[in-house]
């Protein structure tokens, strides 16, 4: 089964396929992983990287995964956050790999999402050191877009960023503090006008804006 591609929420570049499985174990083909990763691999994009995981919920928790093909099996790494560690293996994608994933709940509620996200993140900030982030999330995205569409996606509004946890969060910019929420955006006209911007906590993402 091959993933298929739309922008959700307008937040970030997510992908997401149905398992349509009766069962609670769901199989899907490593070559709808491999595509987008050789695209993505072909270019280099130092500051970013792609993503992929399954939304946790009620009905949608990993209790195990492998890789299988007709005479070898490998296991599949993931963590706690559902995040799948998904290798670049030409010779899966030959011999016809696919990937297994046992869900507690209802596999029918499962889905596989692909996100552009930063390799790092950090909790201080300079103009350029986001403007770098900013400029390889737009050359990645444009990587994964099909001719002609990489000649008609609008560049991205700016970048967004997430925190984990319960914990109070402030943020300095520019010099001035105050207080935010579990997600800041900060648009791509700030980036090119900010001297330094900081957080009081470490995001756990970093990643595009689409307004």
């Amino acid at each position: 089964m091959l993933l298929h591609k739309s922008v959700v929420l307008g937040l970030t570049l997510l992908v997401f396929t149905s398992f349509n499985a009766t069962s609670d174990t769901v199989s899907l083909e490593y070559s709808g992983f491999y595509n987008p990763l050789k695209r993505v691999n072909k270019a280099s994009y130092p500051y970013v990287e792609l993503v992929f995981s399954v939304p946790k919920s009620e009905n949608c928790t990993i209790l195990s995964g492998n890789i299988t093909t007709e005479s070898q099996s490998f296991p599949l790494t993931y963590t706690h956050e559902q995040r799948i560690f998904m290798p670049f293996d030409d010779d899966l994608k030959s011999n016809r790999g696919l990937v297994n994933i046992e869900v507690q709940g209802d596999a029918n509620q499962c889905g596989i999402a692909m996100q552009v996200r930063a390799r790092e993140t950090l909790t201080r900030y300079t103009s350029k050191e986001l403007q770098l982030v900013l400029d390889d999330m737009n050359g990645l995205l444009d990587t994964l877009q099909g001719f002609p569409m990489k000649y008609f996606r609008k560049p991205l509004t700016g970048l967004t960023f997430e925190f984990s946890g319960d914990m109070p969060l402030t943020l300095t910019m520019n010099g001035e503090s105050r207080a935010i929420q579990s997600r800041f955006t900060i648009s791509a006209e700030e980036i090119g006008m900010l001297t330094e911007l900081s957080f009081s906590h470490k995001p756990s993402v970093l990643s595009p804006w689409v307004n």
